[in-house]
């Protein structure tokens, strides 16, 4: 029977799987009996303090008891909304201003932050009196059973262009399509061990919370402070029995270059995922040769359709300056390459990337005009209202039916009248002997590429230069080279480009 909301799997798999470990982290771990239970009395703590259909603002460090909460608050038919616990009090006013919450979870150690802030008439609401609650369970199944699989599920703050974040709103059934395809892809059973790297302000987490839950399996937390030291993950994985991770490249390409994997007992991990960035596969192969035999799969989606909408199961070895695809929809989604002029762009063509199906965001919330723009009829079909989202990247599909991903269309420059895709630069540097990572910028105010490397060594700007040729035409090259010893990179490990821009022309780079 179809179940039209995602708390439903928490409950499936309490029942068949009430005394396994459903999720660990640095200082408890939950049966699945104990997390049904304690998202059922925070359920009830949230309808007591009337969170009734109105959002419930998650202001708690990633931990086990976040996660309560986001079950909670679907108990409670009310959709959650996950927030950095390190977030500046500017940006969390901005979050509360958009979403008008009923309640604001938090505990005792950041409850004084809100202090002197307009929290809009929400509730403060501490985790440990939620979780004392008293379930009056008639009322909790009433109002978890009037939620639909088109309701919200949750709200995740993105940046936005304007400088006021963006409230991507998931409906429930972009949770069930989606966790129902991560186990049915990845063969995962109550036997798989994650190890759950991403923010939960971060939609990769969903992949973890909610494909752990699906299949009965147990999530490990990783703790925050451990992914700064990419020598002691595999450690981790071993020690934990970890048989499946889905992180951002950024952390794998350290784990890469770290020389970690030399020698590495990793018997238990059989699957390797990735998405958020363009993973080089130099450090992509590093991994390949390190665990034979194991599956890797290169995952890619904005926030806007319920994490990943594409993938592809790496098949071979790539060289480095090969294109990694993207591969094909996943199931219960569509994609299309549309021209400018909103036809699809025949194969080998380049287009924007636009998608379909049940894991398309309902909009931003309290957006509409910002909803309007992004989300839109697909110009294809006259014959109904089929809506898509517009992701802003371009990709074609190759000779061989699978998506490439060419980068953004705001990371396509024009400079002296050619027009240069940042991304394939990005590519070239990484061919480079030396180069662990690389970032490039456009300097628009002296009109010229800026190429920051990370590396260990000394690049001198000409020789670079001279070795890049062999990837790319003289018009792409880097008028300036930045050596870094590490690239910055945001709170989701991603590489931070406007901290980049804020350092161009620094000391310590090359001019041509």
């Amino acid at each position: 029977m179809r179940i039209h909301s995602a708390v439903r799997l928490l409950d499936e798999a309490a029942a068949r799987f009430a005394d396994r470990c459903a999720v660990e982290d640095e200082t408890a771990s939950l049966t699945y009996a104990q997390y049904r239970d304690t998202a059922r009395k925070i359920g009830a703590g949230l309808l007591a303090a009337g969170a009734v259909r109105r959002p419930v603002v998650v202001y708690l460090p990633k931990s086990a008891r976040a996660l309560c909460v986001f079950l909670g608050a679907q108990y409670a038919g009310c959709p959650y909304a996950p927030v950095d616990a390190h977030i500046p009090m500017a940006r969390l006013d901005k979050i509360i201003d958009s979403l008008r919450p009923g309640c604001i979870v938090t505990d005792g150690t950041l409850a004084p932050n809100l202090e002197g802030l307009d929290l809009r008439g929400a509730k403060v609401c501490l985790y440990d009196s939620l979780a004392a609650s008293a379930v009056d369970g008639e009322r909790l199944d009433a109002a978890a059973g009037a939620v639909n699989d088109a309701d919200p599920i949750y709200i995740m703050y993105t940046s936005g262009s304007t400088g006021t974040p963006k409230g991507v709103t998931i409906p429930h059934r972009g949770i069930l399509d989606y966790a129902d395809w991560v186990v049915k892809t990845f063969g995962f059973t109550e036997e798989t061990v994650m190890a759950g790297q991403a923010p939960f302000y971060f939609d990769n987490s969903t992949f973890d919370i909610y494909g752990s839950i699906r299949c009965g399996g147990k999530l490990v937390l990783i703790p925050d402070a451990l992914v700064l030291y990419p020598l002691r993950l595999p450690q981790f994985l071993a020690e934990k029995e970890i048989t499946a991770i889905f992180w951002v490249p950024t952390v794998l390409i350290n784990i890469a270059n770290s020389g970690a994997l030399e020698g590495a007992d990793l018997p238990a991990l059989r699957t390797v995922a990735f998405c958020g960035e363009v993973m080089p596969n130099k450090q992509l192969n590093v991994w390949r040769r390190a665990l034979p035999g194991r599956t890797f799969a290169n995952l890619y989606g904005p926030t806007e359709i319920t994490d990943v909408c594409c993938y592809y199961i790496v098949d071979r070895e790539f060289a480095d300056s090969e294109p990694l695809p993207i591969g094909k929809a996943c199931e219960n989604m569509r994609v299309l390459i549309l021209r400018e002029d909103g036809t699809e762009a025949a194969a080998g063509e380049q287009g924007e990337l636009c998608v379909l199906g049940s894991g398309v965001a309902l909009g931003y919330w309290n957006a509409p005009e910002l909803t309007a723009r992004a989300f839109c009829p697909n110009p294809a079909n006259r014959a109904w209202g089929e809506r898509m989202y517009r992701t802003g990247d371009l990709a074609f599909w190759d000779g061989d039916g699978l998506l490439q991903f060419c980068g953004r269309r705001d990371n396509q420059i024009k400079l002296k009248g050619n027009r240069i895709e940042l991304g394939e630069l990005e590519t070239a540097a990484m061919c480079v002997e030396g180069v662990e990572n690389a970032a490039a910028v456009f300097d628009k105010e002296r009109e010229r590429i800026v190429l920051f490397v990370e590396t260990q060594g000394t690049l001198p700007l000409r020789r670079f230069n001279l070795e890049l040729k062999k990837h790319i035409p003289q018009y792409m090259l880097p008028g300036q080279l930045v050596p870094m010893e590490k690239l910055p990179h945001t709170p989701n490990d991603k590489i931070d480009r406007q901290a980049l821009k804020a350092k161009l022309d620094g000391e310590g780079s090359e001019h041509v």
